[in-house]
């Protein structure tokens, strides 16, 4: 994370995610750091990021940090596996020097590689993650004798996001994504999108109890404390934090369903325009 120019301890820390289910990692961060500020940036009109392509997720997750960063922000996290795939270097490279930068893969993949005892970590993620290769890249960095078995799961985000009751046909889906993982033996399994942990009880029935499911929630608050307490910028802890949401679709919609998610009152959402996404990528 580059040098920090222009932030300040009373700015809040801004997220932003392609959906709600950045909203998991929300609520850990308020929860471990409940006396910071927070504002959150869904992109639902968008949604979902797993089928578009890399330069599409780049574009996107420049617009929204430019959005975010434009209030006045002292921390940026990215709680989208697909845009942290694509998009982090860009970040890193546009707007390191402004402010700093965490995001879910690396910390994910570091408890995965601590967790595993067979080196045999499975991952469950959208096609764009899976295809980009980060995982590997960053399960490798941190040990060098696990191996990936990465499953895409094209169906599972929107079906979660629909906010349905869970049904036989979600527990079919989840069932059939963690078939090749118990195939494979794995002892770990990575839920590569921050929209899985709503059916975890679901994923580690179709994997078994002795499988290790790790979550991007509680690193991703671990990181925040860290990289505020390296910059100086954290708030007094006798106070009390305040957060807000901004979403790119329907306010309704995103308060209805991202409550199941934050699991925390949600009060106002407000909407915010951004640029429509190629035709393309909505086939």
């Amino acid at each position: 994370m580059g040098a920090v120019e222009t932030a300040h301890p009373e700015l809040p820390i801004a997220v932003f995610d392609s959906g709600v289910g950045g909203l998991t990692v929300l609520h850990e961060c308020l929860v471990s750091l409940p006396h910071e500020d927070f504002v959150y940036l869904g992109d639902t009109a968008r949604f979902p990021y797993g089928p578009r392509a890399r330069e599409e997720l780049e574009e996107f997750a420049l617009e929204l940090a430019r959005i975010l960063l434009a209030d006045g922000a002292k921390l940026l996290v990215v709680a989208c596996n697909s845009a942290t795939a694509a998009a982090l270097p860009t970040l890193r490279a546009e707007l390191g020097g402004e402010v700093g930068i965490v995001s879910v893969i690396g910390p994910e993949s570091r408890l995965a590689a601590r967790a595993t005892r067979s080196g045999e970590v499975g991952l469950l993620a959208t096609e764009a993650t899976v295809a980009s290769g980060a995982y590997e890249e960053a399960l490798a960095e941190a040990n060098r004798d696990a191996r990936l078995h990465p499953v895409a799961c094209p169906e599972l985000a929107p079906l979660i996001q629909a906010g349905g009751e869970v049904d036989e046909r979600v527990v079919l889906q989840v069932e059939a994504y963690c078939d090749p993982l118990r195939e494979a033996d794995v002892d770990t399994v990575i839920l590569g999108c921050t929209h899985y942990p709503l059916v975890r009880p679901i994923l580690q029935r179709g994997l078994g109890r002795g499988v290790k499911i790790v979550t991007s929630g509680q690193a991703i608050a671990d990181e925040v404390e860290v990289a505020l307490r390296q910059r100086g910028l954290e708030r007094d802890e006798d106070r009390r934090g305040e957060y807000r949401f901004l979403c790119s679709a329907d306010p309704e919609s995103f308060c209805a369903v991202g409550t199941r998610f934050l699991q925390l009152p949600m009060g106002d959402v407000r909407h915010v325009d951004v640029a429509p996404p190629r035709k393309a990528a909505a086939a």
